[in-house]
């Protein structure tokens, strides 16, 4: 339960900084009418300040994806090979269920 909560939050964490970067970016383009000073520097320092926070959580959420598709990828092989005829039934089971559920349409 606890990679699922885990999961959760860092994806409320990610809407939350995709969200605050385009509040950022429409008030870069609002501001962008009026003179290039201090107020749009400002704005652009943050829209790329989001960006960047927004880009890491996007790194670092595939980076933990691609480990847990590796784990789940060895933990399928490892139980074939200790398991080849459990195998062969779950993948005839699974296969007349999807051909049921077509013929159904």
């Amino acid at each position: 339960m606890e990679y699922g909560s885990q999961t959760t939050q860092q994806g409320e964490s990610l809407a939350s900084d995709l969200k605050n970067a385009a509040m950022d970016a429409g008030e870069a383009i609002k501001s962008s009418g009026q003179q290039l000073g201090e107020r749009y520097q400002g704005t652009r320092a943050r829209v790329q300040e989001s960006l960047g926070k927004a880009k890491s959580g996007l790194s670092d959420m595939e980076k933990k994806v691609s480990i847990r598709t590796r784990d789940a990828v060895g933990s399928t092989d490892q139980f074939v090979k200790e398991h080849p005829w459990q195998s062969v039934g779950i993948g005839a089971v699974a296969g007349l269920v999807i051909g049921f559920l077509m013929m159904r349409r």
